[in-house]
C-alpha cells in the first residue's frame, strides 16, 4: 500500500484556505466571549442597528459574521507567525487594538452617522472586549493551527 502525499505546491496552496478556517474558528472563539461582553453592557443594539434592526439575535449573528471575517484576515496576515502560543497571543492583542480603532471608533459609528474617533466610557468597554477578542482569537488559531500540524505532514490516507 503506498501513501500519497501532497507537493509542495499543493500544500502551498490548500494552506491558504486550511489557515482561513482556522481564524473563521478562532473569531468566532473571540466573537462569542466579546459578544457576551457587549451583551452585558448592552452594546448589541448598536450590533443590529449596523443592518436596520432591533433585533438581539440579528446582532448576535451579525457580530459574529464579522467575528469570523477578522479571524480569516487575522490568519491569512499572520499565518504561520501565530503557530506558537506567545506570538498568537501578542499578534492576537494586538490585531484586536487595531480592529478597535478601524470598527468600534471609524467605521461602525461612520455607518451609524455618529461621530467618528470619539472616544467615551463605551469606547473603553469596546477597548477592553477587542482585547479579550484579539487574545481569544490568536490563542484559538494557535491551538488549532498546533493540532492540525502535529505530525508536520499530513497524508492523503489520513
Amino acid at each position: 500500500m503506498t501513501t500519497a502525499h501532497a507537493s509542495p505546491q499543493h500544500r502551498a496552496a490548500t494552506a491558504i484556505p486550511a489557515h482561513a478556517m482556522f481564524g473563521a474558528a478562532g473569531g468566532i472563539v473571540g466573537g462569542v466571549a466579546f459578544g457576551i461582553m457587549m451583551q452585558v453592557w448592552d452594546m448589541m443594539p448598536m450590533i443590529a442597528m449596523l443592518v436596520d434592526s432591533t433585533s438581539t439575535a440579528v446582532a448576535w449573528v451579525v457580530h459574529l459574521a464579522i467575528s469570523a471575517f477578522v479571524g480569516i484576515t487575522f490568519a491569512l496576515l499572520a499565518g504561520h507567525r501565530a503557530a506558537k502560543m506567545m506570538p498568537a497571543a501578542a499578534l492576537g492583542l494586538a490585531y484586536g487594538a487595531i480592529w478597535w480603532v478601524l470598527g468600534a471608533l471609524w467605521l461602525m459609528p461612520a455607518k451609524l452617522s455618529m461621530p467618528v474617533f470619539e472616544v467615551n466610557e463605551m469606547a473603553w468597554k469596546s477597548f477592553a472586549g477587542h482585547l479579550v477578542y484579539g487574545l481569544l482569537l490568536g490563542l484559538a488559531y494557535s491551538c488549532i493551527h498546533q493540532v492540525m500540524h502535529r505530525d508536520g505532514t499530513r497524508s492523503a490516507s489520513s
